[in-house]
């Protein structure tokens, strides 16, 4: 059996800030950007025109933002801005380690996580005490796709050497984690089956 997790909610308990925009806007003028007067509309328009399931870099997307306003961002500060905005205090959830535990004791465990940031999942997972719990670690920002696209549980599908039926998925959004239906695995729902319980019901289906 193989077993992957969700991150975000799932794991992981962050603290994102409450006005993204106004937190990159903040992080943008530190390094030395001229952020426009309606950056916050900006922010909020599409401005990539990506795929159907495709994840776009928020670094990418912030750039692309300034620009539609006649702002350059020189040296990577569209990158080093949002780390710095995303950038979040983290508690790791009731029960996960052992949750996870289980779930290797039984064969490989990937990580299938949501995330326009740059750099956040590793951050989060250090900040976790999770960083080597995980035998793949998929993030949509490395990958491209986001969850519900099958291409993200078929990326950490493939790197746990196992096709998606075989694949068990552990989150807390139906929306997007249950996505793994739509491609043969099963979705375990955090709020139907809490992470101290995950030990359990998988030593059932052993």
């Amino acid at each position: 059996m193989a077993v992957s997790f969700d991150l975000f909610g799932t794991l992981v308990v962050t603290e994102t800030p409450d006005d993204p925009a106004t937190a990159v806007a903040e992080a943008l003028s530190e390094r030395g950007v001229s952020v426009p007067p309606d950056f916050g509309d900006a922010y909020r328009e599409v401005h990539i025109d990506a795929p159907a399931g495709a994840e776009v870099p928020l670094p990418a997307h912030v750039a692309a933002a300034l620009s539609s306003r006649g702002v350059d961002a020189p040296n990577n500060a569209a990158r080093r801005a949002v780390v710095a905005a995303f950038d979040p205090a983290v508690s790791r959830r009731a029960g996960a380690l052992s949750a996870i535990e289980a779930a290797a004791e039984r064969g490989p465990v990937g990580l299938c996580s949501n995330c326009s940031v740059p750099e956040l999942v590793g951050r989060t997972l250090v900040r976790a005490e999770l960083r080597d719990a995980f035998d793949a670690v998929v993030a949509s920002v490395g990958c491209g796709w986001r969850k519900p696209d099958s291409r993200a549980f078929e990326t950490v599908a493939d790197r746990l050497g196992v096709g998606t039926d075989a694949l068990l998925h552990v989150g807390d959004d139906p929306g997007t984690d249950g996505g793994i239906e739509a491609v043969g695995g099963r979705f375990v729902d955090v709020a139907d089956v809490p992470l101290p319980e995950l030990p359990g019901l998988l030593e059932s289906e052993q």
